[in-house]
């Protein structure tokens, strides 16, 4: 009798969705099938347009009206894929919501395992790399990346990151309760503070017949400064020791030009070393203006209070909410 009234839990699956037209049958298939692996939770598939240009809307249009438990959320444009997670989060009914790419190189047969510590009572369920099959430069900027994150600002980010995960509804509703612009969702998950249960997995490579990747090396780079300066000060106290260090030499190397002058009557030659020392400092003091200016960038976007995405509109079984 008691687990008759006791209500069933709904698990939520975001995905969000740019230029991935071709993996998106694929993927729906593959969500339908673990569904049916786990009957104690119902599921809702939640969909994220992320303003493609090619035919994603479309297809998952399609797709919805042949399954009712998908929602599909048009965004007006492309905000990237933080903001789209944070809008299939906020827009997510389940009890338990995980979060997966659309292209097919995380295994969404993952989420069974990443369910099964859920219901053991974990908040947090990281589906975090072991390993992975793409490029070279794909492979060494990433690992960069997250080797500097552990190093100065989370120290329980995962040695090779990770972009798929599985939060309670607790970690739901604190992640949509802060309200941040340029948010980094996967330090932000961190942050939070509850133990995260990891499972691993190796990253596999893109299949051509998904096409290819829209995460260009210059959105890499952007991720990566996002990342880094919401989460550390270590760039901006570097420019202040870099000042300090190029100051004591600095001071050192003018005493010594004056009493090298004043004792020892040297002969001060004079362009090219004048030249090389401006050209340093000045360099210097660009890089430090540079790093300062991305903090306060971030903190201008804060004051404005522009919204991180805009729903365009939300398709729910065919039909437009």
């Amino acid at each position: 009798m008691t687990d008759e009234l006791t209500p069933r839990r709904t698990v939520s699956i975001v995905v969000p969705v740019y230029h991935n037209a071709t993996s998106l049958p694929d993927l729906l298939t593959q969500f339908q099938s673990l569904a049916s692996r786990n009957p104690l939770e119902d599921f809702e598939f939640v969909f994220v347009d992320d303003g493609s240009r090619d035919a994603s809307y479309e297809v998952l249009c399609a797709l919805g009206r042949r399954e009712p438990r998908m929602r599909v959320i048009k965004l007006s444009r492309n905000f990237g894929s933080n903001a789209a997670f944070a809008a299939g989060l906020g827009h997510a009914k389940g009890d338990a919501v995980a979060c997966i790419a659309a292209d097919l190189q995380d295994p969404p047969e993952l989420i069974d395992e990443m369910l099964v510590a859920w219901r053991r009572g974990s908040k947090i369920v990281l589906a975090a790399r072991n390993g992975r099959d793409d490029s070279l430069l794909t492979s060494l900027l990433a690992n960069t990346f997250y080797a500097l994150f552990r190093r100065f600002a989370i120290k329980t980010m995962p040695k090779e990151g990770f972009d798929f995960f599985l939060l309670d509804g607790q970690a739901v509703k604190l992640i949509n309760s802060i309200q941040e612009s340029n948010v980094y969702l996967m330090g932000l998950i961190l942050w939070l503070g509850f133990e995260p249960e990891v499972v691993y997995y190796r990253r596999r490579d893109r299949d051509a017949k998904y096409g290819t990747s829209m995460w260009t090396l210059f959105k890499k780079i952007k991720y990566f400064i996002d990342g880094f300066v919401a989460f550390s000060y270590t760039p901006v106290r570097a420019c202040s020791l870099l000042g300090i260090l190029v100051s004591f030499f600095g001071l050192l190397y003018a005493i010594g030009i004056v009493i090298g002058k004043l004792i020892f009557q040297f002969r001060v030659e004079g362009w090219s070393s004048l030249m090389v020392v401006i050209l340093i400092v000045s360099g210097v003091q660009m890089m430090m203006i540079g790093v300062l200016g991305e903090y306060l960038w971030r903190n201008l976007e804060e004051t404005r209070r522009r919204p991180r995405y805009i729903v365009e509109k939300i398709v729910e079984g065919g039909d437009t909410l």
